[in-house]
């Protein structure tokens, strides 16, 4: 069976471990056949080397937020001690849960899906990582100011073609915005302002065309913050980094 599930066009480390947790082998590998992720079948995935357990309710999460992950560390080492953060729709909570080890701070995480919150509140457990969660959409229910606002929010566009594995079982709430795929930018950023303190930092991940627009948006908010653009792995647009100092 390893063989026939590698030839689907999966790692052979994927392929060894869903083999190994499987309960039914035969009929997850039938799902495979059907583009049902691999991932979801396994249960878990590894993300800045935390175990993070996924399901249907929540997106798989990508090497390029990992990035995210790390470039917002080096930024919060140089500009705070013991921040205060607020992840926007956390999802699986891989994003606060790996901040959260890697650097003394008070780790907030909101999502507007309490099955996510759910999962989220798993992985916090597991992970022996404490993390207030926020049942809310964007800032409808937090009342606090932060340091970091950090989000990977939904930035496919409606009309974008994208995997059918993806489209067909990963969370359309989690995938896909209004507005060419910037309406939830243009939403934090123009409610922030009522939820940063003075020093701030704001971190996104973003899509690969939408670097200008977010950019121009952030701008006309925040005129005096140092606004940067940064590359994935694939060397294509994919963080934007706010920082009011």
């Amino acid at each position: 069976m390893l063989n026939e599930i590698i030839s689907l066009g999966i790692s052979k480390r994927e392929a060894e471990e869903l083999i190994r947790v499987s309960k039914d082998i035969d009929k997850d590998y039938a799902l495979l056949k059907e583009g049902y992720p691999i991932q979801y079948l396994i249960g878990y995935v590894n993300f800045y080397g935390n175990k993070i357990i996924v399901n249907k309710n929540v997106l798989i999460p990508r090497y390029e937020t990992e990035l995210l992950v790390e470039k917002t560390l080096i930024y919060i080492n140089e500009m705070f001690d013991k921040p205060k953060i607020l992840d926007i729709g956390t999802g699986s909570g891989a994003i606060a849960i790996s901040i959260r080890k890697n650097i003394n701070c008070e780790m907030y995480a909101s999502d507007i899906s309490k099955e996510a919150l759910e999962v989220a509140k798993e992985n916090s457990t597991i992970n022996e990582t404490e993390i207030n969660l926020i049942n809310s959409d964007i800032f409808s229910n937090i009342s606090e100011k932060y340091d970091v606002i950090i989000s990977n929010p939904p930035y496919i566009s409606r009309d974008e073609e994208i995997m059918e594995c993806v489209r067909k079982h990963e969370p359309n709430i989690a995938l896909y915005a209004e507005d060419d795929g910037i309406e939830f930018y243009r939403n934090i950023l123009k409610e922030s302002k009522e939820y940063l303190k003075n020093k701030f930092l704001i971190s996104f991940e973003i899509g690969c065309t939408q670097a200008a627009r977010i950019s121009n948006i952030a701008h006309d908010i925040y005129p005096d913050a140092k606004i940067l653009v940064e590359k994935d792995y694939s060397q294509k647009d994919r963080y934007i980094f706010i920082k009011n100092l």
